[in-house]
């Protein structure tokens, strides 16, 4: 493995395979591999740019796939460099991910101003992975000034992408069952804008009347804290229709949240959040990876499912026990 210098050099330089190499150690759960990797993304932090964070989600077969390689291939044409973060399924068996978004975006990932990772999600929630943070502040300095991160959609745990970017999409499709329900109100909530998806075709119609429905149940929902208004559009990713529209929204949205003080705002209490964040995974990797630690919490295990011990009580001899031999 190339030395911290080399690889900080290689994603200044814009090189995407070095980028891909020092993501690869940013992701790693391997001890010897931390400091590497926390020193790589302090120095891509003091080269990051003025990047525009995108979280793109939607229930699986929405078409995010398809939707994200229409938006990437427009906002390259326009000059752009955009990185796309994917974040796949893991198995619960077998911790197997598909990782499959580069088949999916077969025109994308052949444009030399496209950066596409895609990344399992493992066990964090919001179908993020666990490093995404990091990995947004490399492809910053590797100078890729979009980032879009597709999340798994796998329900109201997306506050986890939600909390990184700086502008929530939800995609949407027609005739599913959503316009009665509402979908999940956490993401609804917390969408900057509703897309429905797949409008082509015999679907245009109803695609306008899923539209319309959601404009209706958005009015239902108390005002953003910075006054934007959630927008309800249409789009076919596939015949590429609506989705110049869609950026010229979300710009609309960055410059009125620029000029507000809200966007800098925003951006500081996602860091405030990133350090606690941190706390408590490096508090967790510490406990669960301590030699004294670890055949102490089987002898637990038994005794809380034999219902000997509470698990709070047991939780509380454990951490006692690791505060002692740290």
């Amino acid at each position: 493995m190339p030395s911290v210098d080399v690889l900080v050099e290689g994603i200044i330089k814009g090189d995407s395979s070095t980028l891909g190499r020092a993501i690869t150690l940013v992701e790693s759960n391997r001890k010897d591999h931390l400091e590497k990797a926390n020193a790589i993304v302090q120095k891509c932090l003091s080269q990051k740019r003025d990047a525009i964070r995108i979280g793109i989600t939607g229930v699986p077969g929405v078409g995010k796939s398809t939707f994200i390689e229409a938006l990437g291939a427009q906002l390259n044409a326009q000059g752009n460099r955009v990185a796309v973060l994917a974040v796949d399924p893991t198995s619960t068996q077998s911790k197997g991910s598909i990782l499959g978004d580069k088949t999916r975006m077969d025109e994308l990932v052949k444009n030399p101003k496209a950066f596409i990772r895609p990344s399992p999600s493992g066990e964090t929630l919001g179908g993020v992975a666990r490093k995404t943070r990091e990995t947004i502040i490399l492809c910053e300095a590797a100078g890729y000034n979009i980032v879009l991160i597709e999340t798994v959609g796998v329900g109201q745990s997306e506050t986890a992408v939600h909390g990184m970017v700086d502008f929530f999409l939800l995609l949407k499709l027609s005739g599913a069952g959503d316009e009665l329900q509402g979908i999940k109100r956490g993401i609804v909530e917390m969408a900057d804008a509703l897309v429905v998806n797949k409008a082509d075709g015999d679907n245009i119609k109803k695609a306008a009347a899923a539209a319309g429905a959601f404009k209706r149940a958005l009015h239902l929902y108390p005002p953003k804290e910075n006054g934007w208004i959630p927008k309800v559009l249409t789009c076919s990713a596939t015949e590429n229709s609506g989705i110049d529209a869609i950026w010229e929204m979300i710009q609309g949205y960055i410059e009125q949240n620029k000029k507000s003080g809200y966007f800098l705002e925003k951006r500081k209490r996602q860091n405030r959040n990133w350090l606690y964040e941190s706390i408590e995974e490096r508090l967790k990797s510490e406990f669960f990876q301590n030699g004294n630690i670890a055949p102490e919490i089987e002898k637990f295990v038994t005794e809380v499912m034999a219902e000997t011990i509470s698990p709070f009580q047991a939780a509380a001899e454990l951490i006692g026990m690791f505060k002692n031999k740290s």
